[in-house]
């Protein structure tokens, strides 16, 4: 047993006992509200007959609430873990490896959650003739369907995700020779492109020919991209935190996992999205 242990945690091992904490039983309450405030806002004859005015604007109070409760649960209990790294000094080389264990899972169970919006598009797309919806002419995409130039706006939001893949690992190569300078400006340029993919991707939705309800081309188009467009947001969130964190000094060469994180996630998002460009933007249109 090192003595920094028990410096740290009081206790006879490298382990971290969780203190009791509300906000698993508060998140997965905001989580009910938000999932069945979006579904009752966007299938009002849920409920069954009635004026679906009312019964959209009940789903979005419900909703609303909902989102609010998520975003400051989020806020509370990551504050509550980084107390446990940086004050309370938990977060001993077991824990740490523990922890990245759990992003790794987390990240498989993410990948698990994109394979299905692919299997959607290509059981529609390669078997338009025998998928049980009437497709326009029987071909992929759909008669009238305009989709985007591929080498247009997706292509470049490729080029920007690339760039912030890059802008990431230099971050990061940075934080371990020590260089704080260069880890925060590292992640002030991938949080500078992620606002920018996520810009470029609301400006093609503005634009796009075709709304979500318009088929299963436009469904499958709009739940993966619209999906990857929330990871996106997420992980832009996830890196200003890392930002300010930064600042205050929280990383260091040795102890980083917040930060290593932040970094695989957005990796992740940016592989996912080449999937997309090539699937969907290319082999698809």
């Amino acid at each position: 047993m090192s003595a920094s242990t028990d410096e740290h945690s009081g206790h006879g091992h490298d382990y971290h006992l969780v203190d009791p904490s509300p906000w698993p039983a508060l998140g997965a309450f905001a989580a009910f509200l938000l999932t069945f405030g979006v579904v009752l806002f966007m299938h009002p004859d849920m409920l069954g007959e009635g004026p679906e005015p009312m019964i959209s604007s009940f789903g979005a109070f419900i909703f609303v609430p909902g989102f609010l409760l998520v975003l400051y649960t989020m806020f509370v209990w990551w504050r509550d873990v980084i107390r446990e790294a940086e004050v309370e000094g938990h977060h001993s080389p077991v824990v740490q490896l523990g922890l990245r264990y759990g992003m790794a899972l987390f990240i498989c169970s993410e990948v698990m959650f994109f394979v299905a919006f692919f299997w959607a598009f290509f059981e529609s797309s390669l078997f338009p003739k025998e998928f049980p919806y009437d497709l326009a002419g029987g071909v992929w995409p759909p008669k009238g369907v305009e989709t985007f130039p591929t080498f247009g706006l997706p292509f470049m939001n490729t080029l920007i995700l690339l760039l912030s893949g890059c802008t990431v690992t230099w971050a990061h190569h940075a934080l371990r020779e020590g260089d704080r300078d260069g880890l925060i400006k590292g992640l002030g340029y991938t949080i500078l492109l992620g606002l920018l993919f996520t810009g470029v991707q609301a400006y093609e939705y503005g634009h796009a020919t075709f709304t979500f309800t318009d088929g299963i081309y436009s469904s499958t188009f709009y739940m993966a991209t619209g999906f990857h467009g929330a990871h996106v947001i997420i992980g832009t969130t996830f890196l200003i935190v890392c930002y300010f964190r930064a600042q205050k000094g929280h990383f260091k060469p040795e102890h980083h996992f917040g930060f290593e994180a932040a970094a695989w996630y957005w990796h992740f998002v940016d592989v996912v999205w080449l999937f997309l460009f090539c699937c969907i933007y290319w082999w698809g249109a």
